[in-house]
């Protein structure tokens, strides 16, 4: 079998366990994998592309074969650029299937070259998401067991919050 670099493109408005759940199952079927944040988005993010691909950073210590990098444009053009041969995704659950499959035709369509690999995520993350993860920042409650508390400090700066008093009692 050849050496295959994945590419595990996303927003990750912010990273959430769930994203490293995903991208540490990948980084044991891959070579290397970067985790490629989208710069241009449709999508209105909290965080800008610098500030979620710092966040990513900090995420990925410990994953020696894995690496983040921030991309603009389609996803196709990365991957042809960078030569990826695979494109991973994460699922939660059916409904993330349904898109997730329809983007799969699309990026096959697109770059044949590289094949999707879908992930499902440990089922103890399945509800967790990055808008949740906004949401539930934005309105002051405790992140813990959503995203890394270094994630949920950024978070909580965003919406000019002082630390959630559940994930200090718990130290």
């Amino acid at each position: 079998m050849k050496p295959v670099r994945a590419v595990y493109p996303g927003t990750f408005d912010p990273f959430t366990l769930g994203h490293r759940d995903i991208l540490e199952r990948a980084a044991g079927l891959f070579s290397h994998v970067t985790v490629a944040v989208a710069e241009s988005t449709l999508k209105k993010t909290l965080f800008s592309a610098q500030e979620r691909a710092a966040l990513a950073e900090g995420e990925i210590k410990g994953i020696p074969n894995a690496d983040v990098r921030i991309f603009r444009g389609l996803l196709r053009d990365f991957v042809l650029q960078e030569g990826y041969g695979a494109i991973v995704r994460g699922i939660r659950g059916v409904s993330d299937f349904s898109y997730e499959v329809q983007m799969a035709g699309v990026n096959r369509m697109l770059v044949p070259e590289a094949e999707t690999l879908f992930l499902m995520t440990q089922p103890s993350l399945e509800f967790v998401t990055s808008s949740s993860v906004r949401e539930i920042g934005a309105l002051g409650g405790s992140l813990e067991g959503f995203v890394s508390e270094s994630v949920a400090k950024a978070v909580r700066a965003k919406f000019g919050r002082a630390e959630s008093s559940a994930w200090s009692e718990r130290r």
